[in-house]
C-alpha cells in the first residue's frame, strides 16, 4: 500500500523542528536525521548539559535553564515550531541534594515550571514531571512528538550484536534481570539492573546507569555480571528513552561485567559501530531481545 502524507503532515514537516537537547549523542542524532530529512531545527540547550558543539550542527541555538519552561515555549513559539523532540540526558542526581529553597536558587525556575512542579505534577517521577510538561507545551501549540523519530535506524535491531554471546548462565542472569527490570520500569523506578549468579547486585533509581554500573563493580569484585537494561512495559517514546554506547560498554568493562542485554526496537544504540567494535574488543557481549 503506497503511502502518501496529509495535507496537515506536510504543513508540519515544513515548520521547523524543535529539540531540547540535554546531554550525550543522542541531541546529535536527532539533528542529523532532521535535517537529512529537510527541517530546519532549532535547538533550545539546556545549561550544563548540552554540548556546546550543537551550536554548529543546528540551525538556531538557544540557551535555556532546565526550569524555564516558559522560555523554551516563547522560543519554540517566535520561530515556528509546532512540533518538538526531548533527548538528552539531564542528571536529576544533582538536585536531589538540595532542599527545596537551594533548588529554586540553583535552577531560578520560571512560573511555567514552578506550576508544572507544584500543581500539575502528582509525584517527582520521570514519566509524571515530563508527561506533565508536555501537556503544558501543547496547550500551547507545540507537540512532543517520539525522541526517536528521525533517528530510528539506531534503534538496536534483536538479536546478538557482537561477537560473544550469553553463556547459559549468563541467559539465566538475564532472564531474571528483564523482568526485574520491567517491574521497575513499570513502577518509573530505572532502567537497570545488575545480575550475577541470579543475585541482583545493583538498582538503578535517580543516580542514573553509570552510576549503578559502578556500584555494582564495588559490590561484585569478582565480577562476571551482566546489565539488563529494558524501556518500561508501556514506554513513552517521547522521552526518556534508553540508550548505550561507548562509555556504557567501557563502564561495565571497566567495573567487571560481562555482558549487556537491552531491548530491541526501543534502545538506542550510539555510536553504533564504535560501540560494537570497542564491545568486541572488550570481549562484552551485547544482546538485544524483544520485549515481552
Amino acid at each position: 500500500m503506497a503511502f502518501s502524507l496529509t495535507t496537515d503532515d506536510r504543513q508540519l514537516t515544513a515548520t521547523p523542528l524543535g529539540l531540547i537537547a540535554g546531554e550525550g549523542e543522542f541531541p546529535f542524532l536527532v539533528v542529523r536525521g532532521a535535517r537529512k530529512a529537510g527541517r530546519r531545527v532549532i535547538v533550545v540547550g539546556l545549561k550544563g548539559s548540552a554540548d556546546a558543539a550543537l551550536r554548529n550542527e543546528s540551525d538556531v541555538f538557544y540557551d535555556a535553564g532546565v526550569a524555564r519552561l516558559g522560555r523554551w515555549i516563547r522560543v519554540f513559539r517566535r520561530e515556528g515550531v509546532r512540533e518538538a523532540v526531548m533527548a538528552g540526558r539531564v542528571v536529576k542526581a544533582k538536585a536531589a541534594g538540595l532542599s527545596f529553597w537551594g533548588q529554586i536558587w540553583a535552577y531560578l525556575p520560571d512560573w511555567s515550571s514552578i506550576h508544572v512542579w507544584l500543581f500539575r505534577a502528582k509525584d517527582r517521577r520521570n514519566d509524571t514531571l515530563l508527561s506533565a510538561v508536555a501537556d503544558a507545551m501543547a496547550e500551547k501549540g507545540i507537540t512532543l512528538i517520539d525522541s526517536t523519530a528521525y533517528c530510528a535506524d539506531a534503534l538496536a535491531e534483536a538479536g546478538t550484536l557482537t561477537r560473544a554471546g550469553l553463556s547459559a548462565t549468563q541467559q539465566a542472569d538475564a532472564d531474571l534481570g528483564w523482568h526485574i527490570a520491567k517491574e521497575m520500569g513499570r513502577l518509573d523506578v530505572g532502567q537497570s539492573v545488575a545480575i550475577k549468579d541470579k543475585d541482583v547486585i545493583a538498582v538503578e533509581a535517580i543516580e542514573g546507569t553509570d552510576r549503578m554500573i559502578a556500584r555494582a563493580g564495588e559490590l561484585c569484585r569478582s565480577g562476571g555480571w551482566v546489565l539488563v537494561k529494558t524501556a518500561k512495559p508501556k514506554q513513552d517514546m517521547r522521552f526518556d528513552v534508553p540508550t548505550i554506547g561507548v562509555n556504557t560498554v567501557e563502564n561495565v568493562h571497566k567495573c567487571g561485567g560481562r555482558a549487556i542485554v537491552i531491548e530491541a526496537g526501543k534502545t538506542l544504540l550510539l555510536n553504533r559501530e564504535a560501540t560494537l567494535t570497542a564491545a568486541n574488543r572488550l570481549g562484552i557481549a551485547i544482546v538485544a531481545r524483544l520485549g515481552s
